[in-house]
């Protein structure tokens, strides 16, 4: 869907701030469904290329004069303002706006799912035990699934939107200690018992009682150094 005219003159605005001396090239800016808050800006062929999740259309005009900043900053790698990164920062953080991006995650987004069952462990039943080592059996199991590459930058995580932990299939081997699947699994646990809390406009992801029991897990140091070694 094209941007109104409105938004095409706040880009122009906020590139003439920027770029007072060099000439406004063409624009096209566009909204799209994407299954996130996506924003992404291209120069190609003379012509700035922009396109924005519709979940952002409804903005205020204060957060369409911040993302246009923040866009053009990026591509021609100037600073960014902290007052337009706060703005945007609170706007998709506010609970009216992460509900609405949980929502369409959940409505648009497909996750690839392998299986709980590796060829060396099985996270159905390290869940389960750590579940009743540690929630005293009251956590609900979201779906369990090894990852489908051998990730070691995103070794774990927890998506909230389809009700998912993954782990890395790089863990999946004979010589991995259990310390490390354990640990893993029991931080992205806690996700599940402390979900992400939006506090003064920023989300909190690892609250403090998230931490405190983190460092409950009895063997936290040898998996942290292990997983370090990885």
């Amino acid at each position: 869907m094209p941007a109104p005219t409105s938004l095409i003159a706040i880009f122009e605005e906020e590139y003439r701030e920027l770029r007072p001396r060099a000439p406004i090239p063409p624009l096209d800016i566009r909204f799209r469904r994407f299954t996130s808050l996506n924003t992404t800006i291209r120069l190609r062929e003379g012509r700035l290329h922009v396109r924005l999740s519709d979940l952002l259309e409804p903005a205020p005009e204060t957060v369409h004069h911040a993302i246009a900043h923040i866009l053009l900053a990026k591509l021609y790698k100037k600073p960014i303002s902290p007052t337009h990164a706060d703005r945007y920062r609170r706007h998709v953080s506010s609970e009216a706006v992460s509900r609405q991006a949980e929502h369409i995650r959940q409505t648009r987004g497909r996750k690839r799912l392998s299986t709980p069952t590796g060829h060396h462990y099985d996270l159905n039943e390290v869940f389960e035990a750590l579940n009743t080592r540690f929630f005293n059996g009251l956590l609900g199991r979201p779906t369990l699934t090894w990852s489908a590459h051998h990730a070691r930058r995103m070794l774990g995580h927890y998506d909230a939107a389809h009700n998912t932990i993954v782990v890395s299939r790089v863990f999946d081997r004979p010589d991995t200690p259990r310390c490390a699947i354990e640990y893993l699994l029991y931080h992205e646990m806690l996700h599940l018992k402390h979900p992400v809390r939006v506090k003064a406009g920023r989300r909190c992801v690892h609250s403090r009682e998230f931490q405190a029991e983190e460092r409950l897990f009895p063997e936290l140091e040898a998996a942290k150094a292990y997983l370090k070694r990885l």
